[in-house]
Formats: C-alpha cells, sequence, structure tokens
C-alpha cells in the first residue's frame, strides 16, 4: 500500500493534484479545502500522506486504483473516521471536506449541525448522522485546529465556492476557475457576492 507520496506538484486535474516522481505522473485526490492551499506551490516540491483503494465494481472485473492525499498525517486519519459514517463514501467525502479538518472535528464536537449543512452534499438527515455517530471521538482533531488555526485555514468562502460552481457550470474547467478566483482574492479583497467573484474571474481570464 502507498502510504505517501512525495515529488514535484506539476499540475491539477478537476479531481486532484499531479504530482510527478521519477518521471512518472501520479493523480492523487485531494479534499476540496487541501486544493486551495496546494495550488500556492505549483511546481515545487510536495509531500503528500496517501489512502489507496479501488474504485469500481468487483463484481464486474472493473476496478481503479486510486490515491487520496492529504498534507497533514493527521487530516488522513480523520478522512478514515469520517468515511466511518455510515453512506459516506469516498468521493462524498472528499467533496464535503471544503473546510479545514479541525473545524468540521469542532463542529461534530459541538452538535453543529448547522454547520456541517454547509459542507456540499450534506444535507440535514446526514449531518446528524454524522454527529449522532462521530460526536467523542473527533476530539483531538478539534484540538489540533484550535492549536493551529492561522496555518490551516484555507478554503473558499461560500460566495467564492458558488462562483467556481457557476464558471465550472459555464464550460471552464474547475482547476482554471479555482485558479482565477484565488487570484481575484489576492487581487480584490473582500467581493460583494458569487456575480462579483464570477465577474472578477473573468477579468482575470481576460488579462
Amino acid at each position: 500500500m502507498i502510504v505517501r507520496i512525495q515529488g514535484v506538484l506539476a499540475d491539477f486535474s478537476d479531481e486532484g493534484a499531479i504530482v510527478e516522481r521519477d518521471g512518472l505522473s501520479y493523480e492523487v485526490l485531494i479534499p476540496a479545502y487541501a486544493r486551495v492551499g496546494l495550488m500556492t506551490g505549483l511546481g515545487s516540491s510536495v509531500s503528500l500522506h496517501t489512502l489507496q483503494y479501488f474504485e469500481g465494481n468487483a463484481t464486474g472485473g472493473n476496478l481503479t486504483p486510486r490515491l487520496i492525499g492529504f498534507p497533514q498525517v493527521e487530516d488522513k486519519a480523520f478522512f478514515r473516521l469520517f468515511t466511518s459514517v455510515k453512506n459516506m463514501g469516498m468521493r462524498k467525502a472528499l467533496k464535503a471536506l471544503a473546510l479545514p479538518v479541525g473545524q468540521i472535528a469542532a463542529a461534530i464536537e459541538n452538535g453543529d449541525a448547522k454547520t456541517l449543512t454547509q459542507l456540499p452534499g450534506i444535507g440535514k438527515r446526514m449531518a446528524e448522522q454524522i454527529v449522532a455517530e462521530l460526536k467523542g471521538k473527533a476530539t483531538a482533531h478539534a484540538l489540533a485546529q484550535a492549536a493551529q488555526p492561522a496555518v490551516r485555514e484555507t478554503a473558499f468562502t461560500n460566495d467564492q465556492r458558488d462562483a467556481i460552481e457557476i464558471l465550472v457550470a459555464w464550460g471552464d474547467s474547475r482547476n482554471d476557475a479555482e485558479r482565477w478566483v484565488q487570484r481575484a482574492a489576492q487581487q480584490n479583497g473582500k467581493l460583494g457576492g458569487p456575480d462579483e467573484w464570477v465577474a472578477a474571474a473573468y477579468r482575470i481570464k481576460s488579462g
């Protein structure tokens, strides 16, 4: 089993990061919160703690090996915990983790299902189920976030995520959409809403 990969962060796909090592390029699926922080290191060395699994239908003989990567080994441990929730598959969990792990863990420990419903793909019933199954088990992850809040705050805001989804719906790749919104944030700071972020992103796109 591959438990860590280190190489050059060469590019991003719509689903993950492309890591080059020894002449080979590996696609590593990454949770949504980690993508933003990694984008600033494009072209530099990166080390990701990985999980390996097989995706597909075993009975049909159509299985594809996948790697999931995390910047911190603690986040990998939380992902294992998060995917232990009933009906929480790998892909669903990757999409849902749009906030730093510590913030999600704190919401779980506080019984804050409302915050969990703000995660992509997590409705009220699933949020309540996450709290019911994991409360009392995520304490260490919540405490780690409290100890290092500045380092782990890397997620897009709700308005920025909405703008990214609009750009993707209009035909742009997720990689480009995220990169343009990130650059818009660096240049403009706070903007009013998704429409303003979309406009700022297209100004960057057009040069």
